[in-house]
């Protein structure tokens, strides 16, 4: 009966945390807007990034760059213009590559507890380690948004389906590893990087999460810190 109530409360609990996602996974990609001829405030930030001629300028193959990398991750509007939300995605996307293969340089994930999973939320990126060694990653992850955030602090993965569905609105998680109430590790079908987050679970690409999924086990510890941006 324990086990029962147990399996219902996290049914209940991810329910909760995946409403959102009935619609980005279920639908077709939005057809892109009209290209806008503004310039951004980003302008040349965001040309550089994506390889364009920097001059600060919107051309039109400016505009129609922008908004195949808004449209490719679920950045509304998708109209082309260099904003706010366009840039921050690419300057996280900067920030994470940077990281190189040393993500818990600066000692915050435990380093004495064998094998753990590491979830940063200032860059958005986990991986697993087993005590100072790197296990596996670092990779993009998207967590919680503002007002559903990833909760903090030192875990463990109590409970694991690889098939799991939401029964309320029949929403595929799979390779779900749940460590604190109904949030969990698992595969989304859109990119990491679209804002504004998750409702508190670590979505993941599907080869990330399956990759996950055969290197932890029930009992193992997970630790997330930070603070995502925004939130």
């Amino acid at each position: 009966m324990g086990d029962i109530r147990r399996r219902v409360a996290v049914a209940l609990g991810t329910t909760a945390l995946v409403a959102p996602l009935t619609v980005a996974m279920g639908s077709t990609p939005a057809h892109a807007a009209s290209c806008t001829t503004q310039t951004g405030a980003y302008q040349k930030q965001v040309e550089k990034f994506l390889g364009r001629p920097v001059d600060g300028k919107q051309s039109p193959a400016d505009c129609k760059a922008i908004q195949a990398f808004q449209t490719k991750h679920s950045i509304s509007p998708n109209a082309g213009l260099a904003g706010p939300v366009t840039w921050g995605v690419m300057d996280l996307m900067n920030r994470q590559k940077a990281v190189g293969k040393n993500p818990n340089k600066a000692g915050k994930c435990p380093t004495n507890k064998g094998r753990i999973a590491c979830v940063d939320l200032t860059l958005q990126l986990s991986w697993i380690q087993d005590g100072k060694k790197l296990a596996y990653g670092p990779v993009p992850v998207r967590t919680g948004r503002n007002g559903h955030e990833t909760r903090t602090g030192l875990k463990r993965i109590y409970w694991r389906n690889i098939d799991h569905v939401s029964s309320l609105y029949n929403v595929p998680m799979p390779y779900s590893q749940f460590f604190d109430g109904g949030q969990a590790f698992h595969s989304v079908g859109i990119s990491v990087w679209a804002p504004p987050g998750s409702h508190g679970c670590v979505n993941m690409t599907k080869k990330d999460a399956a990759t996950y999924w055969s290197m932890l086990r029930k009992g193992d510890d997970v630790f997330v810190y930070g603070r995502k941006p925004g939130t």
